[in-house]
């Protein structure tokens, strides 16, 4: 059994849109197989924007980010689900983030400028819905907003998994989204 922590990054409360079925499908599939899934959906959590480094450095974590980090400390296996917005995740999510991984818990701060690594040992895969084609994103865009999640969470220890990216979303066919939430479902019977 696998603890995984699914964060549902679409900034949208309630649901409805294909992050949520996708995020949805991936907890079926990995409750199914009897691993233990908590789900964290950022668009229903409350927390301030952090507004300088004295904040990120020392003010204390509201309470429904002390409970996310609970979860995602719990975690061994982090599944990020986020639409692509102006090329990177939306920024209630990057604000999630940043209030999430701060000192202290996702990493520890030493002297000569570098970091502990306190979230060493889980890893994560991030899927990313859009409405370009893909292929576009990744080697025309250079899949920068991509790049910079996952190596930000590298830092603090969480190693990433091969990333799943979803195009043409707006465009796609009912038959296709079927064979993405049957492949979401089958990744999480693997915890993959």
């Amino acid at each position: 059994m696998v603890g995984i922590c699914i964060i549902k990054g679409h900034p949208t409360r309630g649901g409805g849109h294909f992050c949520h079925a996708m995020a949805d499908a991936f907890a079926q599939g990995a409750a199914a197989a009897g691993h233990a899934v908590r789900t964290l959906a950022v668009a229903e959590m409350e927390f301030p924007v952090l507004r300088s480094k004295e904040d990120w450095d020392k003010s204390p974590p509201p309470a429904a980010i002390v409970s996310a980090q609970q979860a995602i400390g719990w975690a061994e296996h982090l599944v990020i689900i986020h639409p692509l917005w102006i090329g990177a995740m939306p920024a209630l999510l990057k604000g999630f983030f940043e209030q999430a991984l701060r000192p202290g818990f996702a990493m520890a701060l030493i002297q000569n400028g570098g970091c502990i690594k306190l979230l060493a040992g889980r890893r994560a895969r991030v899927v990313v819905t859009m409405g370009m084609p893909a292929v576009v994103y990744r080697w025309h865009c250079g899949a920068h907003g991509l790049k910079s999640l996952t190596q930000h969470l590298a830092l603090v220890g969480i190693k990433p998994r091969r990333s799943i990216l979803v195009g043409m979303i707006e465009a796609m066919s009912d038959s296709k989204r079927r064979a993405w939430l049957r492949r979401l479902n089958a990744l999480g019977r693997a915890a993959a």
